[in-house]
């Protein structure tokens, strides 16, 4: 696939530049796209018969580079600060929720259901329910969906769900060897046995086990598949840098204005408040052109420049029925309407969930791109982002790879990812889903849009997306 992409792609290859304009249009054009959508006139998705769903408020602590401020923590730790800091802005009585679900990718072995945990540790009753899915980079997405299930299905009328990724303690094991003759050694019944099981350990048994970072099915690390993505589709290193740059200086924008009021205040043990995503660090065109290849050297083109990268942290966002929301006095922020799920090869198209899934859940909806106001796209990379971009715009791959007569088109850059993403703000695996869908939903009230769409790719050759409503103000 990749050099018949290659070679097909390239004629359709965006101007360099695109991305530099970009940033000047996205951060001149704001007020502009708000007069814009403001006056624009659509049906609701709802629907007869149909239960509405909507968010109430969604949450992150500040999502912080691995090995800083929260090095000393454990994930629950994050994620009951989430928690808290949902129940402090709604003021929902703790035993109002019928539900909890979080996300996590790597999980700490003390705490393998940690919705539990955190649930308890923040003080909710402990009559709730809770449990923990894990779903790659789209676990909390699949946490929300779960949720806005069991309140369709008539099983809950309130729910949280979250997610949380602890990257600065990941749980290393020994070896097998090592592991067995542990597990040999706490069954020995006598001296003999155990001194003959010591005697059996050798010094590669030592050798330690990190959390694996390449998919298990095609042995490949996801940052060596974004650089071939990258390159069959015929996107540059310096369009990589650009929009690597475009993020950063986007969120920079984002949160000296204070758009990202999603984020709380987090007090850590023994150390300061934190109150502020740390990742986020406009550079230049030269300094990220100094960067060496991360995966593929000497000649591929992602680097830690137009990467995300390892980072902590946790969200939460309250679901509930409309019907339940208003009962209890509050005002919702935007309902969640169709979804999708989506997988495909994980070998060729590991990162192509947002082009898979985007079109899939318009149709559902019975909307075209043109309807969506705001747009949010998980950055796993910058050249994945691209790569997708060009997927969406090709009647080829569309009719080729997807069974579909001609393209969904490509989300107007006035309307993607304006206040940073992925690469700028950070991104703990478990926790960005419920990041993107409260983006969507603060960004359509600040521009006056409508409909929303989330798209974001998953390890395993996964996607999901999803169409958010703006709930009339």
């Amino acid at each position: 696939m990749a050099s018949m992409l290659l070679n097909t792609m390239r004629t359709g290859a965006v101007n360099p530049s695109w991305a530099m304009r970009s940033v000047s249009r996205s951060l001149s054009t704001t007020t502009q796209l708000q007069v814009q959508v403001q006056t624009k006139s659509k049906k609701t998705l709802a629907r007869p018969g149909v239960k509405n769903i909507v968010l109430v408020e969604g949450v992150r602590t500040p999502f912080l580079l691995s090995g800083t401020t929260y090095a000393d923590l454990m994930p629950h730790d994050l994620a009951r600060a989430a928690l808290q800091g949902l129940l402090n802005r709604t003021g929902i009585p703790k035993d109002a929720v019928d539900y909890l679900i979080y996300g996590t990718v790597i999980q700490e072995v003390k705490t393998s259901n940690v919705a539990r945990e955190a649930a308890l540790g923040a003080g909710f009753s402990d009559k709730i329910p809770a449990h923990t899915v894990t779903m790659a980079c789209i676990s909390s997405n699949q946490a929300m969906t779960s949720a806005v299930g069991l309140i369709a299905a008539g099983q809950c009328d309130a729910v949280v769900a979250g997610g949380v990724e602890f990257m600065s303690d990941v749980p290393i094991r020994h070896s097998r060897k090592m592991r067995k003759t542990m597990l040999s050694l706490n069954k020995a019944k006598t001296v003999g046995q155990r001194l003959s099981l010591l005697g059996s350990i050798r010094l590669a048994h030592l050798s330690p086990e990190l959390p694996a970072v390449a998919e298990f099915s095609t042995a490949e690390t996801m940052g060596h598949s974004a650089d071939r993505l990258a390159a069959a589709f015929g996107v540059s290193r310096l369009e990589q840098d650009e929009f690597a740059l475009r993020s950063h200086t986007l969120a920079k924008k984002a949160q000296d204005n204070g758009l990202l009021e999603d984020v709380i205040s987090f007090k850590v043990p023994g150390r300061d408040i934190v109150s502020k995503d740390n990742g986020i660090r406009p550079s230049s065109m030269e300094q990220m052109a100094k960067l060496k290849p991360a995966f593929i050297k000497p000649h591929g083109t992602v680097t830690a420049a137009n990467s995300s990268f390892l980072t902590d942290g946790a969200s939460a966002v309250l679901i509930m029925s409309e019907e339940k929301a208003l009962a209890m006095g509050f005002k919702p922020k935007a309902y969640l309407r169709d979804f999708v799920y989506v997988s495909q090869d994980p070998k060729d198209q590991l990162l192509l969930g947002p082009t898979y899934a985007t079109p899939t859940v318009l149709q559902r909806a019975g909307l075209s791109l043109s309807d969506i106001d705001v747009f949010e796209f998980h950055e796993a990379f910058a050249g994945q982002i691209m790569a997708n971009l060009k997927a969406m715009d090709s009647d080829w791959f569309a009719q080729t790879y997807m069974g579909r007569k001609s393209k969904v088109g490509t989300p107007p850059l006035d309307k993607f990812n304006l206040w940073g993403g992925s690469l700028s703000l950070g991104h703990p695996f478990g926790a960005t889903g419920c990041r993107l869908v409260t983006t969507v939903a603060h960004r359509l009230k600040k521009e006056g849009g409508q409909y929303g769409l989330v798209a974001a790719c998953a390890a395993g050759g996964q996607g999901h997306a999803m169409v958010i409503e703006a709930y009339p103000q």
